[in-house]
């Protein structure tokens, strides 16, 4: 893993990495961006909107964490999801990750996050080790499918770079500041 950061304490990916490194190195650089987005804020901070979207920086700490688990521990690993994830009714709201953080400190989200995203780090190495990139999931989809870690890593540097794009709106709404 690289140890270039840009000036926000991104990690810059490789320009010349293999495939993993270069998947990781992006996926990396897209998470630092969302904690350089939610950086500083308060909870008010973290619960406004903009225009007439509901969707807050809070909520999207506590949506990708709960991809991340998704993803990493339940789908690549076939693991049980731990709390808050597993006591939820999802069929009663299936936005709780959005709609709940509002209920939540700063400092729980920005946990919350961190811890999710470390469990992830330790299943992409663990996948890694066990034979690399092509390695489908352990848990399969609805339809049968069983994607690749690769797959997953590039689906995941989609959900966040989606997301860093509302961010951006989001943050500048809040106090000006605008970037990458």
């Amino acid at each position: 893993m690289t140890t270039d950061l840009d000036e926000h304490g991104r990690p810059e990916p490789p320009f010349a990495g293999d495939e993993a490194a270069t998947l990781l190195g992006f996926l990396e650089f897209q998470r630092a961006t969302l904690a350089w987005k939610c950086a500083g804020l308060d909870a008010a901070g973290l619960n406004t909107t903009v225009a007439k979207s509901s969707m807050t920086l809070g909520g999207m700490l506590k949506h990708l964490a709960f991809v991340e688990e998704i993803w990493f521990s339940r789908r690549l690993l076939d693991r049980e999801i731990p709390s808050p994830w597993k006591e939820v009714d999802w069929d009663a709201d299936e936005d709780w990750d959005w709609h709940s953080a509002a209920d939540d400190t700063p400092e729980q989200l920005h946990t919350l996050w961190r811890d999710t995203v470390e469990r992830s780090r330790a299943a992409v190495a663990e996948v890694m080790a066990a034979g690399g990139l092509g390695q489908p999931a352990r848990r399969g989809l609805s339809d049968g499918g069983h994607p690749s870690l690769r797959w997953i890593l590039v689906h995941m540097v989609e959900e966040y770079a989606r997301h860093n794009g509302h961010a951006d709106l989001i943050r500048e709404s809040i106090d000006g500041s605008v970037g990458e």
